[in-house]
């Protein structure tokens, strides 16, 4: 890879963390006026309108038949079943929670890719799962406070991390026959096509919810979607996956503040010792190994 190329990707990649990381703030935002299906419909028909757009404007045609598998299933189980959980698991959770427990999504890109890519299952992985498994764990105790309303939206959450992660192992073999711009239009679409049961809740709600909450949802569409996805494609397509999931990591500290920032809500120090846990997990799981240099003192 190019210098140029690994500059642009990086960028790519920065203005993905930064898109998502206050998708999460949006969210909560949004929540409170719409459910979890219909805010997830109307961010997914939004950004497939700009995304499809975009498409035509360009000529980027349709993506050929060996992109499509890939296509469908990231289109389903990351456009659509991750966004229904996440918008879900946030009306349990606060927004910086949800980032540190979606965040275990990249250990389980690695589960898959071992079980999937016959990339076997390094113990550094399986030690890693087991700490963020403990996180996920700690955080959902701190957040109960003796009910299941909270326990449920931890495991809300761990649904959209690993949807997230099935997502990423299909898409990274999608990228090879297909643009970034048509694996992400095409399965935005997908995933708003799935979402359309929510159709009728979503006309009801947007009647009933002021502007400012419907501005939010489009919001969510057009840039922590149409655009935030399509960067992380491009990245994606000139990187690895375990790469692409390490740059996500720092995404729970912006959640932190931006949420800090607009919502007013902070973890408090149990929850935020238990998403510690969670990337620290990824963090063993991810961790390189160390070379041994030997030094031969004969002369």
């Amino acid at each position: 890879m190019s210098t140029g190329t690994d500059r642009r990707a990086l960028a790519a990649a920065g203005v993905t963390v930064l898109l998502w990381s206050s998708a999460f703030v949006a969210i909560r935002g949004a929540g409170e006026y719409f459910s979890p299906g219909a805010l997830a419909l109307g961010r997914l028909a939004s950004g497939a309108i700009v995304l499809m757009a975009i498409v035509l404007i360009r000529r980027a045609g349709v993506p050929p038949k060996a992109a499509w598998p890939g296509i469908a299933v990231s289109g389903v189980f990351w456009f659509g079943v991750y966004m229904v959980a996440l918008n879900w698991g946030e009306q349990q959770v606060d927004a910086g929670t949800a980032a540190m427990v979606v965040n275990v999504g990249p250990v389980l890109i690695a589960l898959l890719s071992g079980w999937l890519l016959k990339e076997g299952f390094p113990p550094k992985l399986m030690a890693g799962m087991a700490v963020s498994f403990a996180g996920a764990v700690v955080v959902g105790i701190s957040m109960s406070s003796g009910g299941k309303a909270t326990i449920l939206g931890v495991g809300l959450c761990l649904v959209a991390a690993a949807t997230w992660a099935v997502g990423v192992v299909a898409q990274k073999p999608a990228l090879r026959h297909a643009s970034a711009l048509q694996v992400t239009a095409y399965g935005c679409l997908i995933g708003a096509v799935a979402c359309l049961p929510f159709a009728g809740q979503l006309v009801g709600e947007v009647a009933k919810a002021p502007l400012s909450a419907t501005l939010n949802m489009v919001y969510l569409g057009v840039f922590p979607t149409a655009v935030a996805f399509t960067t992380w494609a491009y990245a994606l397509a000139r990187t690895t996956a375990g790469k692409m999931g390490a740059t996500t990591y720092v995404v729970p500290a912006v959640v932190v503040v931006m949420s800090w920032i607009a919502l007013r809500e902070v973890p408090g120090w149990l929850t935020l010792a238990g998403g510690v846990l969670c990337l620290a997990g990824v963090a063993v799981s991810r961790a390189k190994k160390r070379e041994t240099i030997t030094v031969d003192a004969t002369v």
